[in-house]
């Protein structure tokens, strides 16, 4: 394929590339680091060729092309610095056979790279028939992936459906029996930070008592107990998430509970969270911290309880405060005697003994109250209620229906994966010399392009169907909020949430308001004084 570059290129400066993965482990030693690298640093020093570096991406899949060595070696070819690459064979460069043809006959050729994969005997300088079925080997890597993906999880599957322990990091409370991977045993240190959790909710106690109450006694956090690193800072403090989520974490009553997340495929990574049906629950399979029936009696009280504490008069503006500099919610103190009541950051209020860069913001909040329903009303004043109305009217008139724009959400998710199925025939029509590179060129550009198109349509299409169902019926009730604001009519807390989203709060005294109707968010930011 590149026989010219012998005419053009008398010194060849080699980049090894090494990968292995977790799986790839599974295969022996053949396919160690340090095999890889003693085969391919031989045969650079028996060619004679330079050898400028050795990229390593240990335990990383085949899969896709993200991987730190093998991105760092991209950018060194396209330095100048690298004009030959060469791995152990085709399924160390990558399993993704569409990938492994764009780097092997377009890419690695567009930058005078040529490509040896040692033991598969291809080598694109020269022309030889192992070239013509790299095609063949990149798909059979794929297969040899997605078969062994398949496998992986089946076996998961079996072990989790057992109620062995296949998760990564065991939760607070819990470590790995030195004995046997797939079994949790209490962790000692960690044990009675939970029993002492769950007593004290028990007891009465609220989340964010028990937070105050561990931090001011310093009790160890996961961070803590894992790194034993108990310098104080803000990122070793106690959250009222984190206890909220030991108190619902039926794992402590001994029971095993995992699938909550699952990758897409063996390509794409992302992890998504499984709905409860889908959880797989194994019970009494490792000794419990906490007993069946305090943890139910837990959850029966958990809806019950706020993650902020709680107040006997509630504010008009309460929960929907937030700061602008760290983004915390602000949170309005109670009523002191004098019956001031004054805002104050949360994250500061928290962590501010020198642990946090954040400021006080704190306000008088009658006096805050007062200012925002004023800047509000002269936000209202310079709009016209009939021009909102009409606006909205022209906005959503012969609109179409919900389950209307939902069909056409379904149908481009099928066409676009048709067009993916026709992109993977297509280059397998190329491998077996079906069509030519040219034609396959042809097709490719046109496909990708149709994939985008449709891709940007049906992010467009799920955008308006997101605001349509979210917001159609809120501009129903957007010309009686704002009438009922100007004619200075009584502000209840009912009509404050309905018309606002948020409020940011900077240290300075500036504020954003946030609509619910973005027909009103036109205004960035106002001062209260």
């Amino acid at each position: 394929m590149l026989n010219s570059i012998t005419k053009i290129i008398k010194n060849f400066y080699v980049a090894i590339y090494i990968r292995l993965s977790k799986e790839d482990g599974n295969l022996g030693e053949s396919e160690s680091i340090q095999n890889q690298k003693l085969l391919l640093t031989k045969y650079v020093q028996e060619q004679g060729y330079t050898l400028v570096d050795i990229y390593v991406d240990d335990g990383f899949t085949g899969t896709n092309f993200d991987r730190p060595a093998f991105q760092r070696m991209l950018k060194d070819i396209e330095a100048g610095s690298i004009n030959m690459v060469i791995t152990k064979d085709l399924s160390r460069l990558s399993r993704d056979y569409i990938g492994t043809g764009e780097y092997v006959e377009k890419w690695f050729p567009a930058h005078n790279v040529r490509y040896v994969a040692l033991t598969d005997n291809i080598d694109t300088m020269i022309d030889s028939s192992n070239n013509d079925i790299a095609p063949f080997k990149a798909i059979l890597n794929d297969m040899y992936a997605k078969d062994l993906s398949k496998k992986i999880r089946t076996a998961l599957h079996t072990m989790q459906i057992e109620g062995k322990w296949v998760g990564g990091c065991p939760p607070f409370g819990y470590k790995v029996d030195r004995n046997d991977k797939n079994h949790l045993v209490i962790n000692e240190l960690e044990q009675p930070i939970v029993q002492r959790i769950f007593a004290l909710f028990l007891s009465g106690k609220k989340i964010y008592q028990i937070r105050d109450l561990f931090n001011d006694e310093m009790v160890p956090t996961f961070s803590v107990t894992r790194n034993r690193n108990f310098k104080r800072n803000s990122s070793n403090l106690w959250e009222n998430t984190t206890i909220k989520k030991i108190l619902k974490n039926r794992l402590y009553t001994g029971d095993m509970i995992q699938n909550r997340r699952s990758r897409i495929s063996y390509k794409y990574r992302k992890i998504v969270y499984n709905p409860e049906e889908q959880w797989i629950i194994v019970p009494d399979m490792h000794e419990a911290i906490i007993d069946k029936k305090s943890f139910e009696k837990v959850q029966k009280l958990l809806p019950n309880q706020k993650t902020r504490d709680d107040k006997k008069e509630e504010f008009l503006f309460d929960g929907l405060l937030r700061c602008a500099d760290c983004g915390h919610n602000i949170i309005i103190r109670s009523r002191d005697k004098k019956g001031k009541s004054y805002t104050v950051c949360n994250y500061y209020r928290q962590f501010k003994k020198g642990l946090t860069k954040c400021t006080s913001h704190g306000n008088d909040y009658d006096k805050l109250e007062r200012g925002l329903i004023e800047t509000i009303r002269k936000i209202l004043i310079n709009i016209s209620t009939d021009e909102i109305v009409k606006r909205v009217e022209i906005k959503y008139n012969g609109m179409e229906t919900i389950e209307g724009i939902q069909k056409n959400i379904d149908k481009l998710e099928n066409d676009i994966r048709n067009l993916k199925d026709s992109l993977d025939s297509s280059y397998i029509d190329k491998a077996t010399k079906k069509i030519s590179e040219e034609m396959y060129d042809r097709v490719q550009i046109k496909i990708n392009n149709e994939i985008d198109f449709k891709e940007k349509r049906l992010e467009e299409t799920r955008e308006y169907l997101d605001e349509l169902t979210g917001s159609q019926n809120s501009f129903k009730d957007l010309e009686t909020v704002v009438k009922k604001i100007l004619n200075f009519e009584i502000v209840d807390r009912s009509f404050v949430l309905r018309l606002i989203e948020k409020i940011d709060i900077y240290e300075n005294g500036n504020i954003d308001i946030h609509f619910n109707f973005k027909e009103l968010n036109i205004i960035n930011s106002s001062c209260i004084t």
